[in-house]
């Protein structure tokens, strides 16, 4: 071959991409995410409302999202107002937005890829329905049906789908049935552990949205979202302080609240022993980062919302019972510093590299708390048993968090003892002890008495 006039590179897609290749980094739960993520943004539309604030209210609460998942097939149904014909032929199944694509308001869909994206991570044989209001108050339905191995079959364009009419569901909203799993999905969809682990997720990354009275269930049972509360009294002060950014032209309002989480407090030694013990509650604590209402990352303690980096240390059981959650706000979700898979932070979003030194500022403090902490122990458990649960949503407008001053005592040095013994010689000691239940700690802790009696006398 050689160089002609004109000749030109070609850069044309594929469908197996689009199919197999940016499926790839996506887990089952997080497709299922995407999908109740479209609906979240349909209720809000419906509601003529948006998350920009943090509030508990009924703005959401005619909306029901219903999830089914078995072995046989997966069907997500929602009331939340339907897809329009409009929308399904010019915006809904491209891959990616259009430049002249107008975004609902605070949504939290950015990228245009995941509702097919999910879809085709799920299944085969897909019927996605919508019934909707048209302007002139008329309801109107119509399907789109995919057989995504036939439409495999040609990489040649256009790459439509066929769009059929269809009877009207029960109320206006989305119908997504798969009855042909991908073998990843057939494979968990039978467990009760995917189940479980994907409720637990619901519950929390869409607390904020359930605490509007949203409605999601999953198999006909309905999920409770995660409740976070924080400790308050005379001594101790949640932060919540507010303030506007600016990115690419776009508003983003940035909301901080944090401190000592209404949970089991911080351990009360700083070397390992029993981790059943040290781990009450762990999985809450660290950082929460919420993009237009919706839980993107949750309880983290890793150098993605800043621990490890800097001066900043990385995390320790010690800091157990912290609490914070930053919330971004904006109509145009292009502006949130968020991945395309929704479960991360991109890193290079300027939004949130400007908020990390207020985060700092609010972590340090409960650092330093729990230093001081731990040279006066009986003073902090007193002061943190007066302070009672606050929702975050009732927590005051506070330029900082306010924790109580301590004052350490006198103690006589103590000796940290750590050592390994087999599980079946530990049990058997802790049935002479009184019980096979007690906490290691405590077998260790009456083991030495014991043997400091035998070996020195009592004191």
């Amino acid at each position: 071959m050689t160089i002609e006039a004109g000749m030109k590179a070609h850069a044309y897609p594929t469908k197996e991409f689009f199919v197999k290749m940016i499926t790839r980094d996506l887990t089952l739960s997080d497709c299922i995410l995407d999908l109740i993520d479209n609906s979240v943004d349909g209720a809000w539309k419906s509601a003529v409302g948006g998350p920009t604030e943090l509030k508990q209210d009924d703005s959401l609460s005619k909306y029901l999202i219903s999830i089914s998942i078995t072995p046989k097939g997966f069907i997500i149904e929602d009331n939340c107002g339907g897809m329009t014909l409009d929308d399904a032929v010019n915006y809904a199944f491209s891959f990616g937005k259009p430049e002249e694509y107008k975004r609902d308001p605070y949504s939290i869909g950015a990228y245009g890829i995941g509702m097919k994206r999910a879809i085709f991570k799920l299944g085969t044989n897909i019927r996605i329905h919508s019934t909707y209001l048209t302007s002139n108050g008329v309801r109107e339905s119509f399907a789109v049906p995919i057989n995504v191995n036939d439409w495999l079959s040609t990489n040649e364009p256009p790459w439509d789908f066929d769009i059929v009419t269809d009877v009207h569901l029960r109320e206006n909203g989305v119908r997504i049935q798969i009855d042909a799993l991908t073998p990843e999905a057939d494979g968990l969809f039978g467990s009760e552990a995917f189940h479980q682990d994907l409720r637990r997720i619901i519950a929390r990354d869409y607390s904020l949205y359930l605490e509007r009275g949203l409605k999601i269930s999953l198999n006909d049972s309905p999920i409770t979202g995660l409740q976070i509360a924080l400790r308050e009294s005379a001594e101790f002060a949640p932060m919540r302080f507010a303030y506007k950014d600016r990115t690419d032209g776009n508003e983003v309002g940035v909301e901080i609240i944090g401190g000592m989480a209404a949970l089991p407090p911080p351990p009360e030694a700083t070397e390992p022993e029993d981790l059943a013990e040290r781990s009450r509650g762990a999985e809450l604590f660290g950082w929460y980062v919420v993009c237009n209402g919706r839980i993107v990352l949750a309880a983290d303690r890793t150098v993605s919302t800043g621990w490890g980096t800097d001066d900043w240390p990385i995390w320790h059981p010690q800091y157990a019972g912290f609490i914070g959650v930053i919330l971004f706000s904006a109509r145009n979700a292009v502006a949130l510093p968020l991945t395309t898979t929704k479960r991360s932070i991109d890193d290079s979003s300027e939004v949130f590299r400007r908020a990390r030194p207020r985060m700092r500022e609010l972590t340090r403090k409960w650092i330093d708390y729990t230093n001081l902490r731990k040279q006066a122990l009986e003073d902090a458990r007193q002061k943190e048993q007066q302070a009672h649960p606050v929702p975050i949503y009732s927590v005051s407008l506070r330029p900082s968090v306010q924790l109580p001053e301590l004052i350490a005592r006198d103690s006589e040095p103590v000796a940290n003892v750590q050592y390994s013994v087999p599980l079946t010689r530990m049990r058997n000691l802790a049935r002479k002890f009184g019980s096979a239940n007690l906490p290691y700690r405590e077998v260790g802790l009456r083991s030495f008495n014991y043997a400091y009696r035998e070996k020195v006398g009592e004191e």
